[in-house]
């Protein structure tokens, strides 16, 4: 189920979620939200975080272009006890490249932020990593 609503932006830059939306969503007052904007489609995506912000980073991995390549990803982040927040993939380059931008929280982690990058780093499909702490 999709919902669609239209808002307004009010003087300072404000918006107000639609009462439908915030319920469907179980948004309440004091919750907190991750704002990710793309410039390039013009798209702002907000995601509600179900606790506290935890030790969020957003990470930038190219991948390999073959079949598989994020599911193991995942599965090794799901290993790592990284909790997945929101993803958002593109092939770049069909059979070549694709990149994966993924929201990651390691409150309950079995690793740190560098452990994390080394483990996914050492990975075969994996071309390049970036991460950067988000909410600080």
């Amino acid at each position: 189920m999709r919902l669609s609503e239209i808002v307004k932006v009010d003087s300072k830059g404000r918006i107000t979620i639609p009462l439908v939306v915030r319920e469907a969503l179980n948004i309440v007052e004091g919750m907190t939200l991750i704002l990710i904007a793309d410039p390039d489609k013009r798209e702002i995506v907000l995601t509600p975080l179900p606790g506290e912000e935890g030790s969020l980073y957003e990470l930038r991995i190219e991948f390999r272009d073959v079949p598989g390549a994020l599911a193991r990803t995942s599965e090794k982040l799901a290993e790592l006890g990284v909790d997945q927040v929101t993803t958002q993939c593109t092939t770049v380059k069909r059979g070549e490249y694709a990149e994966c931008i993924i929201v990651v929280d390691l409150s309950n982690a079995k690793v740190d932020i560098d452990e994390l990058k080394n483990v996914l780093a050492s990975m075969p499909e994996v071309r390049f990593i970036q991460a950067k702490p988000l909410g600080r």
